[in-house]
């Protein structure tokens, strides 16, 4: 396969129609257009904009997107082929993609005999003539014709013979890409390297591989088949799909990229990975997996302190690349695992002149593995740890001291929520705050009367909102005893920050981490001020 170093591979993302069949995902046109930009920008060669004909949205994204400039995306729609007792131009199928005037156009078609008998309910012969018809009408109307072999793999492993002749029939139609789907998921990679090489010795036509996650084989499955031959790879951003998902395509381009020399993106374009894979997240309002490859937050995160010492002599050591490559970072992650190592590597990501051989560097790294013990967490906590270093060494001022506070459930009615109310006393220079404030639950009333007392002397912190809020509850002695882990995150329009907060008082917990998240904001609101 050494030839086929640095050819080209066509990037077809499937988001917006395959990625929203999956059962968490609804977008709004306006987000498919948001979307289709931010892909545009990564590079992709075609974004599957959906099937004008099933529903009205689809429709209307194709009539919007008209207006967007595209850098050099091509806009596809997808459909079937014509159905079997009516002529192509009069199929409203055909004519639907026809009138949403894509760039392309992808049908799918039956491969799998079995398909063919019990869904279709036709003949072998049949089904090979309307795809063939189906593709030479479009082909007289569309610019460029793609065909997804529907169920290739196993309607191949069923009958070699008659799914080689659905791709012939294709082939027989001159369409631009015939692409191989694995439609159930459940093919494994060496199959596909065997068909593949098959397929190849009649099909002369570019491939492609369309792979579905069923058998956690997606993305093994699409580089597979570009080892093989395929120059046409769909999937979706993220890997989201119907059932398990489709082939991830933050894993294939880097893959393809760094790993398989093949051009896909530019160097430029592949930094901006993490940011899209992280838009569309957001816009589908999913919670990113930190643990995805290549883009999540754990993808280059260290913890042992062998390998953080290691990672700043060699980052190659325990990183299979360099994460700015797909715009992501290396993270030191600390715990009671961590050596100091690992405090000089946090020490330097916040710009601390922290030595090894500074006593403070053992007694931070003696604290934290002390407040570990006690339940503490500080890998989502970053900001708690900063100033857990900063306090160590004098270099942070407190910006307020909360001298007290009482929280009030009151339940007046048997059917109505309790109220909850919230006393807090700050002192600030000299001067002291006495205020009071509701909120929906203690925790929300703990926090708006804090905010209260302090926005007078800090206006700024008018710009906190509180992202996520999580509890956990950790065993701790015996019987029924345990503490209160509390990890909130909270940002403001710079970015974000995460804190922690233990204690045997889901309240009391609740306020450390929020008494930190306000000293943090001011932190940095003072950091910034010094440099201007």
């Amino acid at each position: 396969m050494e030839q086929q170093k640095n050819s080209k591979v066509w990037l077809y993302d499937t988001t917006l129609r395959d990625g929203t069949q999956s059962e968490d995902i609804s977008f709004q046109v306006s987000d498919k257009i948001r979307i289709a930009k931010a892909l545009d920008e990564l590079g992709v060669h075609y974004i599957e904009g959906g099937w004008p004909g099933s529903n009205p949205k689809d429709i209307a994204f194709f009539k919007e997107i008209k207006k967007e400039s595209l850098r050099q995306t091509k806009i596809a729609a997808f459909g079937s082929t014509r159905r079997a007792r009516v002529t192509p131009d009069q199929d409203e199928n055909l004519l639907t993609l026809i009138d949403a005037d894509p760039d392309a156009v992808t049908i799918f078609g039956k491969t799998w005999d079995f398909h063919v008998r019990e869904a279709l309910r036709i003949s072998l012969d049949q089904n090979l003539e309307l795809i063939f018809d189906s593709l030479e009408f479009l082909k007289k109307n569309i610019p460029e014709v793609i065909y997804d072999a529907e169920h290739f793999f196993d309607g191949y492993k069923a009958n070699p013979e008659y799914a080689l002749k659905t791709l012939q029939a294709a082939q027989d139609a001159k369409v631009a890409c015939i692409v191989l789907c694995d439609t159930n998921g459940g093919t494994m990679p060496f199959e596909v390297a065997d068909i593949m090489e098959k397929v190849k010795k009649s099909i002369t036509i570019p491939l492609g591989i369309h792979a579905h996650n069923d058998s956690e084989c997606a993305v093994a499955n699409s580089l597979v088949a570009v080892q093989h031959g395929a120059t046409h790879v769909q999937g979706t951003i993220n890997g989201f799909g119907e059932r398990c998902g489709n082939a991830n395509l933050c894993s294939i381009i880097p893959a393809l990229n760094l790993k398989m020399e093949r051009e896909c993106v530019t160097p430029e374009q592949l930094k901006r990975l993490r940011i899209v894979s992280r838009y569309v997240y957001e816009l589908a309002n999913l919670v990113p997996n930190k643990h995805q490859p290549y883009v999540g937050n754990s993808a280059f995160a260290h913890k042992g302190g062998v390998h953080v010492s290691a990672i700043q002599r060699h980052p190659e050591t325990y990183e299979h690349l360099r994460p700015e490559q797909v715009g992501n970072v290396t993270r030191i992650l600390v715990s009671d695992l961590s050596g100091r190592a690992n405090i000089l590597a946090k020490a330097e990501e916040f710009n601390i002149d922290l030595d090894s051989k500074d006593p403070l560097t053992l007694e931070i790294l003696e604290k934290i593995k002390e407040l570990e013990n006690k339940g503490f967490q500080f890998e989502g906590a970053e900001a708690s740890f900063e100033l857990l270093m900063r306090r160590a060494l004098g270099t942070v001022r407190p910006y307020f001291n909360v001298v007290g506070f009482r929280v009030i459930d009151v339940k007046d009615e048997s059917d109505k929520a309790p109220r909850s109310e919230a006393t807090v006393k700050v002192k600030v220079g000299g001067k002291i705050e006495h205020t009071a404030a509701e909120g929906l639950g203690p925790v929300n009333a703990l926090d708006n009367a804090l905010r209260k007392a302090l926005e007078s002397f800090y206006p700024s912190l008018k710009e906190v909102r509180l992202f996520d809020y999580k509890v956990r509850v950790l065993p701790a002695g015996e019987g029924t005893a345990s503490i209160t882990r509390v990890l909130i995150e909270s940002g403001d329009h710079s970015g974000r920050w995460g804190t922690v907060g233990v204690g045997e008082n889901i309240i009391d917990a609740s306020y450390q981490a929020l008494a930190d998240a306000l000293q943090y904001k001011l932190l940095r609101d003072q950091e910034a001020t010094d440099k201007a």
